[in-house]
């Protein structure tokens, strides 16, 4: 196990995380994971719901740690990971299944440049089913505010590591949203001063 990449992160939140996109899934046949990073969400969601198909995806230098979880951890609805990089065409022929139905992200929005959290809801409006579900976990700004010092400690150390990462105001995110058929159903608290942004999409 310790030759595997790892984050505590992943570990402390996982269950969290499970309990809700548990239901938020509950009718998905398929979900693509956007940043799959290590791949433990990967191996332990696939596990939680065997009655959809678990698609990893992530840019490809994360690819050979994604498929040591899953050889791991493996679990028949489980995919190896996709290359995939929101800001080009996403590998949609790929797929096992032609609809995605779900879409989950973690920790990713705030690693992203501004463009390419744009990017990434034109992608999400365009491949994700009439009544498909999308799932961000992350934290969020409210009001243009941090929601704890912790947040705002952890801003200052994104904008230390890159000038364009930062933690993304929910009004801009729902806006992006809106703007591409998604409207939000549940902003769930989450630990460690997270949320988990529940969209489905209601409009092409």
């Amino acid at each position: 196990m310790s030759s595997l990449p790892y984050s505590q992160s992943c570990e402390n939140n996982k269950a969290a995380i499970a309990a809700v996109i548990e239901q938020c899934f509950s009718q998905a046949s398929q979900v693509l994971e956007i940043g799959s990073g290590t791949g433990q969400h990967a191996v332990h969601f696939a596990k939680l719901m065997p009655h959809l198909i678990w698609q990893t995806s992530d840019q490809s230098i994360y690819h050979d740690g994604i498929n040591a979880w899953l050889l791991e951890e493996p679990s028949i609805n489980l995919r190896p990971p996709l290359t995939l990089d929101v800001t080009q065409a996403w590998p949609i022929t790929q797929l096992e299944k032609p609809v995605i139905d779900g879409i989950f992200t973690a920790n990713t929005l705030h690693i992203m440049a501004k463009d390419m959290v744009e990017d990434f809801f034109k992608g999400v409006g365009k491949h994700l089913a009439l009544h498909g579900q999308l799932c961000i976990y992350g934290p969020f700004n409210y009001n243009g505010q941090y929601s704890s010092d912790s947040n705002r400690n952890f801003d200052l150390w994104l904008l230390e590591q890159n000038a364009q990462s930062a933690i993304r105001d929910i009004e801009w995110i729902i806006e992006l949203a809106n703007k591409q058929g998604m409207e939000l159903i549940t902003d769930h608290p989450m630990p460690a001063n997270n949320r988990l942004l529940h969209f489905e999409k209601l409009s092409k």
